[in-house]
């Protein structure tokens, strides 16, 4: 049984006048989280240019992005909790400006060894999502929470940002290339990471100077065993399974695209740069309409949508190119059912396999609220972080997969598997609370006869 809402402060109580005090916080969360997944996520990009440079292995260059996908994800439990209790302001502000310093260290990176620590260190922005998830479910009425967690998790978005500066400034890596700036900062891919540790601290003095001073504090004064324990409830970790789908397998994409372009289609890094901006922007951007039709229809009825929409397109995506060889009984061969993915088409079904993730992610998250409304932080952690580390594994499956098959597409493979669990696991729960409900429906195929007279 659902715990009944937790009591919200009046207006006079927050420091800021009603709903305008909360697009003031849900402006400024989204505008941080854009930002922090943008640094997170910068070397699915960036790991073009520097595998060049530093002559490193496709799984190398894997473990560059996963290791810091996996610190964006780990302490998403304990940050959200951190959120509920002292308030979302004071944490976004502070780590804004902790990620800023190994986001500079970046620009100082020589070997691959360094490199991988300082991934690690700058992958800890991806927790940012589960403050900001408590911090706006503390201020938002639940009758809009869908629409305004849609909202802030559009900032996903961010995961686009490096693509289009390589895309709107496609000289910027070569012009900068050779040069140093102020005397620290080589050019090259150096430049990008110095831009963001100079916008991370801009953000978070805008966010110390923009949002109400006085925070709302869903979790203030509870102990810690009373906001961990929903985590013992079977469905969180069912919810989390489907964030490692809808959310972990973005994530994954976003980072591998740029690579799996270039490798398979020979394209320019700038060109496989706006393709893969084209699976985040539908990815990101539809999730506000995710949680505006889970307010409205329902959650479930729009996972089960979600997943029905990845499974055809990942179906089709895992298909390597080929054909069928025959084997005459004279020793002759011939060739049929010859089949080909050409990068329009691919890229089409890419852009599908998107807005099915950016709606599923809202509904996903529109379950936590409802179902643990005054445990939105530790839950909403929890969820983030598993299906963050979604994130972590499956780069590293597609390097392995890949180098075990020969075969690009078995990219796709992993993302088909994950996601038939996900929607077998769903539906069996969903069976197994009809029949709950109605046991004595069990043996009946169909309506019995009468009852739709009775209704």
């Amino acid at each position: 049984m659902a715990a009944a809402p937790a009591a919200r402060p009046a207006p006079e109580q927050t420091g800021g006048a009603g709903y305008r005090g909360a697009t003031r916080v849900l402006v400024m969360s989204s505008t941080a989280f854009t930002l922090m997944f943008a640094v997170w996520l910068m070397f699915g990009v960036l790991g073009v240019p520097i595998q060049a440079e530093l002559g490193l292995s496709e799984p190398q260059l894997a473990w560059i992005s996963a290791v810091a996908v996996l610190n964006g994800s780990m302490w998403r439990l304990p940050a959200g909790m951190l959120a509920d209790r002292v308030g979302g302001r004071v944490v976004t502000i502070a780590m804004l400006l902790l990620t800023a310093i190994p986001c500079f260290l970046v620009t100082q990176a020589g070997s691959y060894a360094t490199l991988l620590v300082l991934a690690f260190l700058v992958g800890f922005a991806g927790n940012l999502f589960s403050v900001g998830v408590a911090w706006n479910s503390a201020w938002t009425p639940k009758e809009h929470q869908g629409f305004a967690l849609g909202v802030f998790g559009a900032g996903n978005v961010g995961a686009s940002v490096t693509k289009l500066l390589l895309v709107l400034a496609p000289g910027l890596l070569t012009a900068t290339a050779g040069a140093t700036y102020l005397g620290v900062v080589e050019g090259g891919w150096r430049v990008i990471p110095a831009i963001y540790s100079v916008a991370l601290v801009v953000v978070a003095l805008l966010t110390y100077l923009v949002v109400p001073r006085q925070d709302r504090v869903a979790g203030q004064g509870k102990p810690l065993g009373a906001m961990l324990a929903p985590l013992r409830e079977l469905r969180v970790w069912r919810f989390s399974l489907y964030y490692a789908a809808v959310f972990g397998a973005y994530v994954a994409l976003s980072a591998w695209m740029p690579h799996y372009y270039v490798s398979t289609f020979g394209v320019e890094l700038r060109t496989a740069a706006l393709l893969t901006a084209l699976f985040i922007f539908p990815a990101s951007l539809l999730r506000p309409l995710g949680g505006w039709v889970s307010d409205r229809v329902g959650a479930r009825r729009v996972m089960y949508a979600t997943f029905a929409v990845m499974l055809l397109a990942s179906g089709v995506l895992m298909m390597p190119n080929g054909h069928l060889v025959v084997v005459h009984a004279d020793g002759s061969t011939s060739e049929h059912l010859a089949y080909g993915l050409g990068i329009a088409p691919f890229t089409a079904l890419l852009v599908l396999l998107g807005c099915a993730m950016g709606i599923g992610k809202a509904a996903v998250f529109k379950h936590i609220p409802e179902y643990f409304p005054d445990n939105v932080g530790s839950v909403g952690g929890l969820v983030g972080m598993l299906g963050g580390l979604g994130g972590f594994f499956l780069p590293l499956l597609f390097a392995y997969t890949k180098q075990w098959s020969g075969f690009p597409t078995s990219t796709f493979f992993v993302v088909f598997v994950l996601t038939a669990i996900c929607l077998v696991w769903m539906h069996l729960t969903v069976v197994r609370m009809l029949h709950d409900e109605s046991p004595e429906l069990a043996d009946h195929f169909e309506a019995p006869q009468g009852a739709l007279a009775t209704r």
